[in-house]
Parts: C-alpha cells; sequence; structure tokens
C-alpha cells in the first residue's frame, strides 16, 4: 500500500491535531445551570440514581469519542489516496479508435446501427477502467477527431464517446492508426483499441506501411455479424451536346452478399418518378445498368434500391445515389463578321445560345470599348487589334489580336492528322474535308494542335490569359466544310468546350475526399448548405471552396459577400452532389480478425465493470457510514 496523495507522516500530522482537538472539546467541564427547587427532598433520590449512573454515562461520552476519532482518521487517509502498489505502476495508457465509417450504418447488429453497438462497448470498457487507467477517445472516418485529451475521468470520456456521429464515408485507416501511435509514443503500458467491423483494408498510405511497434499493445474489438447487402457502386449522368433536354444516365448495382438477392430500382429525376425496375443479383455481382434518351428532369435526378420480400440489405446508406445534370443556361454568343450564312444557320441549330451579330467595325467602336460581357465571341475572317476577355473561335485569324501567328498560305491543305481525342472534335468527319486554301498556324508551347495538315497545322486549341480559344487557318467558304454535319458539331462541341457543358459523364463529388468546388466569393469564404439543412463557412483558395465532405446527398454553395480588391466582383452560387459509391464499403461482412504489419491484434480482456479501484472512494463512503451511525445513536440517546 503506497499513498498517491500526502505522505504517511503528513497524514499522522493531520490525524493528531484533529484528535487532539476533538479530544478537547470531550474533557471541558460541563457547566450546569443553578435551578431553585420549593423542596429539596423531592430531588434526593432523583440524585441518588445520577451518582449511580455516573459511570455508565462517562462510558457513553468514550464511545462518542471513539466515534470522532474514527471519523477523523477516515478522512486523514482518504486525503492519503491510498493505493495498491501493483495498480498504481501498472496503470494503462489506452487510445479507443471508433469507426464511425458508412459500414457502421448497417442495421445487422441492434438498434440503430453498428456505430451504437460499438458505442455501447466502448462504455463497458470505460467504466471497467482502473484507478490509474487513462484513455483517449478517437472518431476514425475520412479524418481522425480526437474528441478529448487522455484522462482517467470515466464522465469525460463518456461524454466524448457520445458525440461520436456516423459518416457516409469510408475509414482512413492508417491516418488514425498513426495517430494513435504517435499518441501512445513514450507512455508505459500503451494500447490502441479498434473498435469496427473491419473493413478498414491495409494499414498502407503514401508514406508506407504503418509500424505499431512491439511496446504497443494491439487490440481488435469486432462489431457486426451479417453479411448481406445490395448497394448503388456507380452513378452518373450526362446531357447530349446538341439536345440538352434530353440525358442519359449509367449506374451499376452490386449485391456484396453471400446470397441471391432481389431488389427494386428506381430512377427519379426532379423528384418525379422516370423509371421502376426489379432487378436479381447473384452472390457478388455487379450490375451496370443504362439508360439512353431520356428526358423531364431538369436538374436533380436520384436512384434508390429497396430490398424486395425475401431479400436483406443490412446498409441503408449506399441504397440512395445523387447527381445533378449540368444546368441548361443560355450561352451568350457574340459573332463578329462581315455576314456568314453558314456560320449564322449552324448556330440556330441549339436553342440554348443567345446570339447577337456584329460588323467588325461596330465591335471595334462599341462593343469592344463598352467592355460588355459574352460567353463566345466568334471572330469570321476578322481579328481584332487586342484578344477579348473572353473565350474566342477565330476564323481564318490573321491580325496582331490573334492568339496564333498564321504564317505562309498553304495549297490545298487538308485533316492528315487529327487529335480525335479533343472535345472540340467529338463525333465529327473531318478527314475528307476539302479546303482550297489557308494558312500554317503556329502553336504556342501548352497549345494543342488539334488538326494538321503534311504542310503544318490548320486548327489549333489552346488557353491566353485565362480564357480558351479555337483557331481555324483557313476561311471555311474557301471549303466544303459548311456543307458537312461536321461544320456545325464543330462549333457547338468548341462553345461547349468553352463552358465546360461538353459530353463528358458528370460524376458527383466522392465522400471521404477533399473537395474543391469553384465558386467566385470575393470574401475569401463561402456558405455551405449541407444535405438535411445545415450550414457552415467553408474557405475559399484560389477561386475553389476546400471541404472535406463525408455526407451524401446534394449540396448548395454560396459565394459569401465582402470586400475585394477585384472591381465589379459577384458572389456566385452553385450546387453539387456526392456520393459513397464505394463497393469495398458496401461489403460489410465483419472481419474476425486485424493483421497490422504482421501483427494480430489481440482480444480486448481486464476490463471488468464494477465500482473504479481508488480506495480513498471506499474511505469516503464509510465516513459517510459512520456519521450516519452516530446520527442514529445521537438520537436514541446511546452515545450522549
Amino acid at each position: 500500500m503506497i499513498f498517491a496523495g500526502l505522505t504517511f507522516a503528513q497524514l499522522l500530522g493531520i490525524f493528531g491535531a484533529a484528535a487532539a482537538f476533538a479530544t478537547a472539546l470531550y474533557i471541558l467541564k460541563l457547566r450546569r445551570r443553578t435551578v431553585a427547587v420549593p423542596f429539596s427532598k423531592l430531588w434526593e433520590r432523583i440524585l441518588r440514581d445520577k451518582e449511580a449512573t455516573s459511570l455508565f454515562s462517562k462510558l457513553k461520552r468514550l464511545l462518542s469519542l471513539l466515534v470522532q476519532l474514527a471519523l477523523l482518521a477516515l478522512l486523514a487517509f482518504a486525503l492519503g489516496d491510498p493505493r495498491a502498489a501493483a495498480t498504481l505502476i501498472k496503470g494503462r495508457n489506452l487510445v479507443v479508435l471508433v469507426d464511425a465509417s458508412a459500414s457502421m450504418q448497417a442495421t445487422d447488429v441492434g438498434s440503430p446501427n453498428r456505430l451504437a453497438a460499438a458505442k455501447e462497448e466502448v462504455k463497458r470498457v470505460i467504466r471497467g477502467l482502473g484507478g490509474s487507467d487513462r484513455m483517449l477517445v478517437a472518431q476514425m472516418d475520412a479524418a481522425v477527431t480526437p474528441l478529448g485529451p487522455m484522462s482517467g475521468d470515466t464522465s469525460e470520456l463518456e461524454r466524448a464517446l457520445d458525440a461520436i456521429k456516423p459518416t457516409d464515408a469510408r475509414a482512413d485507416f492508417p491516418r488514425a492508426l498513426r495517430f494513435a501511435t504517435d499518441s501512445v509514443r513514450g507512455l508505459d503500458n500503451a494500447e490502441i483499441v479498434i473498435v469496427s467491423d473491419g473493413r478498414l483494408g491495409d494499414a498502407v498510405d503514401a508514406s508506407g506501411k504503418v509500424h505499431v511497434g512491439d511496446d504497443v499493445k494491439l487490440t481488435y474489438l469486432p462489431i457486426g455479424a451479417a453479411a448481406r447487402n445490395v448497394g448503388i457502386t456507380q452513378f452518373s449522368v450526362r446531357r447530349y451536346p446538341l439536345d440538352k433536354s434530353r440525358y442519359e444516365v449509367m449506374l451499376e448495382v452490386t449485391n456484396t452478399g453471400p446470397e441471391q438477392e432481389d431488389v427494386e430500382l428506381s430512377l427519379l429525376g426532379d423528384d418525379t418518378l422516370v423509371d421502376l425496375t426489379k432487378l436479381r443479383l447473384k452472390p457478388g455481382e455487379r450490375l451496370p445498368r443504362f439508360y439512353p434518351n431520356l428526358s423531364g428532369a431538369s436538374r436533380t435526378l436520384e436512384a434508390k434500391i429497396q430490398p424486395l420480400a425475401g431479400s436483406e440489405d443490412a446498409l441503408p446508406t449506399d441504397n440512395h445515389a445523387y447527381a445533378l445534370l449540368p444546368e441548361r443556361r443560355r450561352a451568350k454568343v457574340l459573332v463578329v463578321s462581315p455576314g456568314n450564312t453558314y456560320l449564322e444557320a449552324a448556330l440556330l441549330l441549339d436553342e440554348y445560345l443567345d446570339v447577337q451579330l456584329a460588323s467588325p467595325r461596330d465591335y471595334a467602336e462599341k462593343i469592344a470599348p463598352s467592355g460588355a460581357k459574352h460567353d463566345v465571341v466568334i471572330f469570321d475572317g476578322a481579328t481584332p487589334m487586342a484578344p477579348p476577355r473572353t473565350n474566342a473561335i477565330y476564323l481564318d485569324p490573321r491580325g496582331p489580336g490573334s492568339p496564333v501567328k498564321a504564317e505562309v498560305e498553304l495549297k490545298q491543305p487538308g485533316f492528315d492528322r487529327i487529335e480525335r481525342k479533343h472535345p472540340i472534335v467529338r463525333w465529327t468527319a473531318l478527314d475528307d474535308v476539302n479546303i482550297s486554301r489557308g494558312r500554317k498556324l503556329v502553336a504556342e508551347p501548352g497549345d494543342k494542335v488539334v488538326g494538321a495538315s503534311d504542310q503544318g497545322p490548320i486548327l489549333v486549341a489552346g488557353q491566353r490569359a485565362g480564357f480558351k480559344f479555337v483557331a481555324m487557318g483557313f476561311d471555311t467558304r474557301d471549303s466544303d466544310l459548311p456543307l458537312r454535319v461536321a461544320w456545325p458539331l464543330l462549333l457547338l462541341n468548341s462553345i461547349n468546350w468553352f463552358t465546360d457543358e461538353d459530353a463528358q459523364y458528370i460524376s458527383s463529388f466522392r465522400t471521404g475526399d477533399v473537395w474543391r468546388v469553384p465558386i467566385v466569393s470575393p470574401s475569401g469564404q463561402a456558405k455551405l448548405k449541407a444535405p438535411g439543412g445545415g450550414e457552415m463557412f467553408v474557405p475559399v483558395h484560389e477561386g475553389r471552396a476546400v471541404y472535406l465532405g463525408e455526407r451524401a446527398g446534394f449540396y448548395e454553395l454560396v459565394g459569401a459577400e465582402g470586400a475585394t480588391d477585384a472591381p465589379g466582383a459577384e458572389a456566385t452560387k452553385s450546387a453539387f452532389a456526392a456520393n459513397l459509391l464505394d463497393a469495398e464499403e458496401s461489403s460489410i461482412e465483419p472481419a474476425k480478425e486485424l493483421v497490422v504489419d504482421g501483427k494480430k491484434a489481440g482480444n480486448l480482456s481486464g476490463f471488468q465493470i464494477g465500482v473504479r479501484r481508488e480506495i480513498w472512494i471506499y474511505l469516503l463512503l464509510a465516513a459517510v457510514l459512520l456519521t450516519a451511525i452516530e446520527w442514529i445513536t445521537y438520537h436514541r440517546r446511546i452515545t450522549v
């Protein structure tokens, strides 16, 4: 037995002083009050009884003194915080990593999910801590979040445990493990406890394998029982480039369980049912679904799956997927041309183009000086003195404002080489276009030569001062290109490339990643509205809002107003979707064992639920009990 508080000598001094004071109070002579009586003979018998019982009265007062001394002794020893030497030396330092990833929302182990069961298990561990044990509770998901300091206070640890909330992201196990090893480095009897279903992957990151160390005990507390689950593991959507009122959807449904499952797949556009399909999936089957030529939805798309009778789905988180269709906005296009019927007719094919015509003289004298804003400017045989501060298409550029130089004249050039992967030539056939004459374009570093003849480049795309351009080294009227389907496709593909509304699949953000969403915000921060109605401010760095996303659903981002150095800058608004879409996270079969760096994690032991092992608690309880005994004996006239 040792004292963790005051020393034994200090306790003896305190007890001696307190006992002497109490004894002095007991030996003080009791002052009796003088009372006149009418006839002394009446009191003689009472006085004789009093003398006969005087010894017994002294004994009663001695018993009261002993009770008081015992009470003082208990309080004095409680100040010393007595503990068993072995208990004080062998106190443990624990870091408990509680998995809060998407798979922990599975409902196979009671209500409501695996995370709730994990928290109950950790609560039992907290209540079984020894008097010298210390614990740190951390939430493990896409990041690792310590919820308090290393502490032995059970109430504080339980409050930290209650703060853990589930997320729709995968767990970054290597990061959490590195945090835990750093937290226990240099501590005696260190132990890392991993409370999870084991769907964590290998403990390897960009820095290599995570080494726990031989002096750190690794413990695994498995959670979960079932493995049957069907989830949406891919979901994307695109609009058709020439008919933006129509779109197509690609998705994938995966059965990660060991049994055949029947599910109902619903596709909703703007909260309206678009398609309803019943699917049967074999164990482990991945079933892709393609929906072409859909219409009716203007902005939001959502896919849902629901298990049918006889099937089970223990993880509801991956039963939903979300996507946003590209916004159908009218692009403002300015055509600077002396007159080109073929050009004007091609632009009429897209109803979402707001076309304005201007002569080269009007552009130079009125439009350019006014600073009027357009999404795209098309220069047809008329090159400006200075390039516009917007995206532009140059047809036969020759002036000083051209983004590329036009050199020697080419006789009957053709598209002998085409960069077919570039967005502006998608679905076009340019190989047999006949051109009577043109000029060789000189591409600068960073530019892309999209089309070239054997004599030199004739179609170049690139970027200048943050704005995209397309330059064509010949007059379309000197070729048969306007008579081909490739002509309007080339123009519309270029405009789509400028406005980022090309025919690429538009994927949602993935939960668990750091999102960088384009946004204009003069104040350097933006307001993010998350699924469920929560709002928060996120920083904006180099025109992009930065946020670690952990919830699936639809988001809205609003640029906050504020001071800015850029005159006329305005805050903007954007929306986006986020999904889990992780087949590994949808595989919810719990791992029976956990191996890290070649070392198998052990079983949890040594945490018996009960009263904690601080002896001073028992001493205080004994003092309270002794005080109650004193109170009872006093009122029953035993110790007075």
